[in-house]
């Protein structure tokens, strides 16, 4: 017999809680008791501030790509640079895959998921089926958005540059942080089951849930899509679509696969230079801890260790994490899920911001083009580098952090452990 709207209950993607949610005052969230990972939010007229917020930013997107973006004057040399010129700059080089991820990265998928929300938000008549694959793709992609990472490199490639060169900040750099923030608050704003809910109901379930325990005890479980509650035994969201399991399949497979593959790429991405400076026809490359070291030695103090968390300390710390989670995941060590499921949050935070070494070094080579006197390049180090930030993040997203929170039930977690 079927119960009533399950929109009145939640079932955690994070830890696998089961909750009720039947009300939620305007302007707050609603966050999981376990987890403490955020359920639900509940904004003030919603419609129009998605729209205000997506209107706005594509707006101040295309401005700053049109305006000069950046004076620099080194010896009475100019340079002027318009925020597109960077990735010409690149492919004009030779580095296009360096040139594609940072258009990918600041550009691209950013346009992407603020037209599909604009699309999404608003009664423009579009077959259901093209929604549902756009609202897939939307949270798919906006793990891979890193604008704020591209401006906080930029403020580091400038502070290192202020003091033998004379720079002038032109008007599309205002434009272009005015749309870092208020992009950063669209995607903040963006509930995921409210967006949902608005593009297709949630489908009734046929047994009523007994809150606070978990799903899988239950026969249930919540689409890593959608979010919607579906009995174990039904592999295709009746929603979205989307085929999946109990649990992401073969996680920690997947998960140590990719640790160990970017393990391989880390040491020879910190060995080999990532930067060339030229210097009156002379060159002179660094690696990543040289390039720490010049910093430090120029009293660089605080720019240097933030590269050296960035660079070195937050990639080492990841891996480790990881590593530790899926080796708790699996049953090993104390069974401390709060504990875990902290570290994996803390990781998934900060897991993007090691790619400011490539926006800093992509920043500086097209600011420090001065003819012959000089120019700097990326190596193949940098790339290296990139792959391994890249292989980091995606090991954290093929984790499952419900099998943190598994480990109260043996039977079942080995049994999905091993890919049933």
């Amino acid at each position: 017999m079927l119960v009533k709207n399950n929109i009145n209950y939640i079932l955690c993607s994070k830890c696998d809680l089961v909750m009720e949610l039947s009300f939620l005052f305007v302007g707050n969230r609603a966050s999981c008791p376990r987890c403490k990972s955020v359920l639900a939010s509940n904004w003030l007229e919603p419609h129009k501030r998605h729209n205000v917020y997506a209107l706005t930013t594509l707006f101040l997107l295309f401005l700053s790509n049109i305006f000069p973006f950046i004076d620099i004057n080194i010896a009475g040399i100019n340079n002027r640079i318009i925020l597109s010129q960077i990735s010409y700059t690149m492919i004009n080089d030779g580095y296009t895959i360096l040139a594609t991820l940072f258009i990918l990265f600041t550009q691209f998928i950013p346009i992407c998921c603020i037209i599909i929300i604009f699309l999404l938000i608003n009664p423009i008549k579009i077959p259901t089926k093209i929604k549902l694959i756009l609202a897939r793709m939307l949270f798919q992609l906006r793990n891979w958005i890193m604008v704020e990472i591209f401006m906080v490199g930029m403020f580091i490639s400038l502070i290192k540059l202020t003091d033998y060169s004379n720079i002038k900040l032109q008007p599309s750099f205002l434009l272009w942080f005015l749309f870092c923030l208020l992009q950063l608050r669209l995607f903040q704003c963006i509930d995921r089951n409210w967006l949902w809910q608005y593009i297709k109901p949630m489908p009734k379930l046929i047994q009523k849930p007994i809150i606070g325990k978990s799903g899988l005890s239950q026969g249930l479980r919540s689409c890593p899509c959608c979010t919607a509650i579906l009995p174990i035994i039904q592999n295709k969201c009746i929603r979205c679509g989307i085929v999946a399991g109990p649990r992401y399949k073969y996680s920690l497979q997947y998960t140590l696969a990719l640790l160990i593959t970017s393990i391989i790429f880390y040491i020879p991405a910190n060995v080999m230079p990532i930067m060339i400076t030229e210097i009156i026809g002379l060159e002179y490359p660094s690696n990543i801890i040289n390039g720490i070291i010049i910093l430090w030695n120029e009293s660089y103090y605080f720019i240097s260790l933030l590269i050296f968390a960035c660079s070195i300390v937050v990639p080492v710390l990841k891996i480790l994490s990881m590593g530790w989670l899926c080796w708790n995941a699996y049953g090993m060590g104390n069974n401390e899920s709060q504990t875990m499921h902290s570290i994996y949050n803390f990781i998934k935070f900060i897991g993007r911001w090691s790619m400011i070494d490539m926006f800093v070094i992509l920043i500086l080579s097209s600011l420090l083009r001065m003819g012959t006197l000089i120019k700097i390049y990326p190596a193949s180090g940098l790339l290296l580098f990139v792959l391994v930030v890249i292989l980091t993040m995606m090991a954290e997203m093929n984790f499952d952090p419900r099998l943190i929170w598994d480990r109260i039930n043996h039977n079942q977690r080995n049994y999905y452990l091993n890919g049933n």
